[in-house]
């Protein structure tokens, strides 16, 4: 029977896998700064007998560990970083760690350790069965800056794959069929020349003048897009004194929309606005591109395979404990709770979520960097609830779950469904056939163009 070595495995580096969990929860790490994360994760990796590349790509963080040979070559999806501003206590109540600037607010320490916790079972199965095949851990970097893979993928890491798997901690256990908003970024940055307010403003060019026309001029583009674009910015800088006409002001915009294509004209419409906006003040304009990734593309070949797995793998009840401790999280946000469980179709008064809900072809507005992968090779994603059912995307709530036992059961869970979903692609080939078939369809001919342009340097 598939995966009992697997699982047996997984169970047998329990502790190990825990401890680098909890240790990346407290030791959250900013992008591209995660040292720490990188360096406790490779070394499990070299010890389970994988060859570890650090700097995959040519970002000094990102981890490629390699094992096996031959086809097919299954990635396996693993983050590193974590949040700012959701540093968060173990605790049910609103509580950050003092002088803590970041919080695993994204689960991320539960979501690059599952990843690891797979390929180590699944490469102890291949060799018991003596299974062909490669398997391969990625660490990714700067997730939530959404280029961390998108780095990748411009240095060929993801090249040798012939599909991929990623994991992401949830409140609910289910495939992720629905597809992310692609994504540019970018700073507009405005020089204009300072003068004395009220004395002589008339020898003043405020670049904080540009950067209003710019915002006015995003807003009335809003009504000229297509329905799936968002369009958000901060003015990152407007001056220093409200009698002195700033010489320097600054702009942060994301674009968003559910396709490539839709972003690059939206994001070149949005530089024609500031360029416009320089233009009436008299100022300089310099536009900074950071860079972007793609929008998701679910295989759904892969997500029945997946789905599948979430139900055969054996799963580890909560305890009264763990009960006790995400009720009182859910009670903290009464109302977000109340329509995430109607959302998820879970019974009335769930805590935390069991069972498998069924895929649904959900649409999110968010964005991810799986989403590069996924235009690359075939490539699915799915979620394990890691943290109560009443937790809003990106909260101190996600943070205090992502440290305690709830976190690493989901956790673990994960594990055993991605070694499981590994094992099946290697002793199935039709699996691989069908999916690349789904992908080259869903591609149309398209090929991926990354979105890191040549000049731009990892942060």
């Amino acid at each position: 029977m598939l995966g009992q070595t697997a699982y047996k495995t997984i169970e047998a580096n329990h502790d190990m896998l825990k401890k680098i969990a909890l240790d990346m929860w407290a030791n959250p790490e900013g992008p591209y700064r995660e040292f720490k994360a990188c360096e406790w994760i490779s070394e499990a990796l070299k010890k389970a007998g994988f060859d570890v590349e650090i700097g995959a790509g040519g970002v000094p963080t990102a981890i490629k560990a390699t094992y096996g040979s031959g086809h097919p070559v299954i990635g396996f999806l693993g983050e590193l970083d974590a949040l700012p501003g959701l540093s968060q206590e173990l605790c049910t109540e609103k509580k950050p760690i003092e002088g803590q600037t970041y919080g695993q607010g994204c689960g991320h320490n539960l979501l690059g350790v599952a990843h690891l916790g797979a390929v180590i079972g699944l490469k102890e199965e291949m060799i018991e069965k003596n299974l062909p095949g490669t398997i391969v851990y990625y660490g990714c970097p700067a997730e939530e800056q959404l280029t961390g893979k998108s780095f990748m993928a411009r240095g060929g890491a993801f090249d040798c794959l012939d599909l991929a798997i990623h994991f992401h901690p949830g409140k609910t256990n289910t495939v992720s069929l629905g597809t992310s908003n692609a994504l540019n970024s970018a700073k507009f940055h405005f020089k204009g020349r300072t003068a004395h307010a009220g004395g002589d403003p008339h020898n003043g060019r405020s670049a904080l003048d540009a950067v209003e026309l710019m915002n006015v001029g995003a807003n009335y583009l809003r009504e000229h897009v297509t329905s799936d674009v968002r369009i958000h910015y901060i003015i990152t800088e407007g001056g220093t004194a409200p009698n002195i006409v700033p010489d320097k002001a600054s702009n942060f915009y994301f674009i968003r929309a559910q396709s490539r294509e839709v972003v690059e004209d939206t994001y070149e419409r949005l530089c024609k606005i500031a360029q416009g906006a320089a233009m009436m003040t008299e100022t300089e304009l310099e536009i900074e591109y950071l860079g972007g990734c793609y929008n998701t593309l679910p295989n759904k070949v892969l997500g029945k395979v997946v789905y599948d797995c979430l139900k055969e793998v054996p799963v580890e009840p909560w305890t009264e404990e763990e009960l006790k401790f995400a009720d009182a999280l859910n009670k903290t946000m009464p109302e977000v709770y109340a329509k995430n469980v109607a959302a998820s179709g879970a019974p009335e008064g769930t805590i935390l979520f069991e069972g498998v809900e069924e895929p649904k072809a959900v649409n999110s507005f968010g964005s991810t960097d799986v989403g590069d992968v996924q235009h690359i090779c075939p490539a699915i994603m799915f979620n394990t609830a890691t943290y109560n059912i009443g937790a809003p995307g990106h909260c101190w709530q996600i943070t205090a779950s992502a440290g305690s036992s709830i976190g690493i059961k989901g956790m673990l869970l994960a594990s055993r469904v991605m070694a499981l979903f590994g094992l099946k692609v290697l002793t199935d080939p039709k699996i691989y056939e069908k999916a690349k078939a789904e992908f080259d369809k869903a591609m149309a001919g398209k090929k991926y163009k990354c979105p890191i342009t040549p000049e731009l340097l990892v942060p």
